[in-house]
């Protein structure tokens, strides 16, 4: 209920602001202060990504809502959220990189295989490392190499980088979501 006369309050005060008798103004009092700064953050980030999304379809007249689907979007989340908090990783080096095997619950387990799926050929495809990727029954293992064989800088960046910084690579992410939302079907993630 709370929650509710404040989000109440946020529509009707600037209208009532708006709507004062201005005539018993001093001259000094012409400028009135600038209204108090609002929060900018959605609260939880899944959230705050939906929401942005959705400002940005609503704003683009050319949007076909037919094919939006943000609930699609919303179930990526879900497994990024998965992947990134839930998922067990354990790392060896190989020769011009290294091996990473990521395991987790049925549900963690999946929401892996869905992720790396599509997100590895996008490293490759960004000029990144190579990557062979092997499914296992609960997980995946990735064998992430430097393009070059020898190449010091690049095998010590992928050992850097590990699972994670390999998943969180590239600047795809952000357009990804917006055409996830649009309802691009190349962009299912098996969702």
């Amino acid at each position: 209920m709370r929650r509710i006369l404040v989000a109440a309050c946020l529509f009707v005060l600037p209208a009532m602001a708006q709507a004062q008798d201005h005539s018993q103004h001093t001259p000094d009092m012409q400028h009135p202060a600038p209204a108090a700064a609002m929060p900018t953050q959605g609260g939880q980030a899944a959230f705050a990504t939906i929401q942005e999304i959705a400002r940005l379809l609503e704003a683009d007249p050319a949007t076909d809502w037919s094919k939006v689907n943000l609930e699609k979007l919303r179930l990526h989340l879900i497994d990024m959220d998965l992947v990134t908090m839930q998922s067990r990783v354990t790392s060896a080096e190989v020769a011009d990189g290294a091996a990473f095997t990521i395991r987790g619950t049925p549900a963690v387990a999946a929401a892996i295989k869905r992720m790396t799926a599509s997100h590895m050929q996008m490293v490759e495809m960004e000029g990144g490392p190579k990557v062979t990727r092997t499914e296992l029954p609960d997980g995946v293992k990735l064998v992430v190499t430097a393009r070059t064989a020898n190449d010091k800088a690049e095998t010590a960046k992928i050992r850097g980088l590990g699972f994670i910084g390999l998943m969180v690579s590239g600047d795809h992410h952000q357009m990804h979501h917006l055409m996830m939302a649009r309802g691009d079907a190349m962009l299912s993630h098996g969702r």
